[in-house]
């Protein structure tokens, strides 16, 4: 054999060798790269020192996380189906469950994470008490966090909806509005900024925070926490099937005591940790 082809041969077997390292796994994407960063996280907001808080812990062990900051609810699941980001943490169950029958998407929740309750906010009254027939009000025009206002409306007593609606009723399956509420649905993310125009906003927690409430001392009416908020627990996502071994690592650098006891400080108790 001569030198020409002792060297051909010994790059074939250097190409098989290197075939073989990296083989992929079950997920489709190779053992070396399934477990290097960073780790892509979508969020909503800009108020996210949880999660800047387990970035620092996780890189004292070597894992890196970018935090990737989304304006709106619309954002972050087309991100993580597109495989723009790795993982989210924004939603709560019923949400991603919505979301996947409405776009065909296989997202998975893989952690619980808060329950932050949903308020009703004004800069014209200081009590339900003091709403007024044909006030306007405006609540979030998503399915799921849209059903989410009409029922905390109902549970302050100031409109009714039908039941057989469940978690998601829409403005149609309201059944008395004694009032003559005017309700305007907008996007989740435009309801604080709603506030000089309406008599009381529905606001989510996260976005009540960003504009600068506390929802547990501004909201004149918050959400009750019970058995049968659970649709609404917040969760880490990711995409059906990616089962890197770093996700695990970046759960249990979340689900801690001191990332409850920072939480608590920042949401004065508005927002509460609900893993076990």
């Amino acid at each position: 054999m001569n030198f020409k082809h002792k060297l051909l041969t010994l790059l074939g077997l250097f190409a098989l060798i290197l075939a073989a390292c990296t083989t992929t796994g079950d997920n489709g994407t190779t053992d070396e790269a399934a477990d290097s960063g960073p780790i892509k996280i979508g969020v909503v907001g800009e108020d996210n020192e949880v999660w800047e808080h387990v970035q620092d812990k996780l890189a004292q062990d070597g894992i890196t996380i970018e935090i990737v900051t989304f304006s709106d609810y619309n954002q972050p699941n087309k991100a993580l189906a597109e495989k723009e980001i790795d993982l989210n943490s924004f939603q709560h169950k019923i949400y991603l469950d919505n979301y996947n029958e409405e776009h065909g998407t296989d997202i998975v929740p893989l952690a619980d994470t808060f329950i932050a309750p949903l308020g009703i906010y004004s800069e014209k009254i200081t009590d339900i008490s003091e709403i007024k027939d044909g006030d306007k009000v405006s609540i979030p025009n998503d399915v799921t966090n849209g059903g989410r206002a009409l029922l905390l409306l109902q549970t302050a007593g100031l409109i009714e909806v039908d039941p057989a609606a469940g978690h998601t009723p829409t403005l149609d399956d309201i059944t008395d509005n004694p009032h003559n509420l005017e309700i305007t649905e907008l996007d989740a993310s435009q309801t604080a900024r709603s506030l000089s125009d309406v008599t009381i906003a529905l606001i989510n927690s996260g976005m009540a925070v960003d504009a600068g409430y506390i929802p547990t001392e501004d909201a004149i009416f918050l959400e009750p926490v019970d058995e049968s908020s659970d649709p609404y627990v917040n969760i880490i996502a990711a995409n059906n099937g990616d089962n890197r071994d770093v996700f695990q690592k970046i759960i249990d650098a979340f689900q801690t005591d001191d990332v409850v006891k920072l939480n608590e400080e920042i949401s004065k108790g508005s927002s509460i940790a609900v893993w076990d």
